[in-house]
């Protein structure tokens, strides 16, 4: 699978199977995340990469939207320097999600972003430092509905291009 084609066909995945992730693709998921670009090449981040199940499900109730984290085979928290201080950390919280998704997908395995709304509730239960900040984690699994690998895209799934590309002004 090439770069163009996992971005075509990369679906949210929200369901996943009992099966854990081996060892090697969690670390080249994880890897992908550590090489992706950052400003400055500053690398302002740290990966908590979470299998243990009870963990999985404390921090499924971080986020009103988060519950898939309950029922995937790995989770990463993405942690950044204060977001306030800083929009760039946010920038490159982002990057490293897109880089461990896209590798994700190549490898079969699905995944789903959680917005965390309740970061000091994460916090108590991944034990990171105070000036360490989570408002992102990504669950990871081999999906329920192993069709979604290999399903086209839908028509009229996304907007179209002259809906949202402007060349040189408004």
């Amino acid at each position: 699978m090439n770069v163009s084609e996992a971005i075509r066909t990369k679906r949210a995945t929200r369901q996943f199977q009992e099966t854990p992730l081996p060892e090697d693709v969690a670390k080249s998921i994880l890897n992908a995340g550590r090489r992706s670009q950052s400003s400055k090449n500053n690398q302002a981040w740290q990966f908590i990469a979470i299998r243990d199940k009870e963990i999985l499900k404390a921090l499924s109730t971080c986020g009103e939207w988060a519950g898939h984290i309950a029922g995937a085979a790995m989770a990463v928290a993405i942690l950044i320097p204060d977001p306030n201080a800083k929009f760039q950390h946010l920038v490159d919280c982002g990057q490293a999600a897109a880089f461990m998704q896209l590798a994700a997908w190549e490898l079969g395995v699905g995944s789903c972003p959680a917005s965390i709304y309740e970061p000091e509730k994460a916090r108590e239960i991944l034990g990171f430092p105070a000036e360490w900040h989570l408002r992102l984690a990504l669950s990871f699994g081999y999906p329920l509905e192993t069709t979604v690998l290999n399903t086209p895209p839908q028509k009229g799934g996304r907007r179209s291009f002259e809906d949202v590309v402007h060349w040189d002004h408004w």
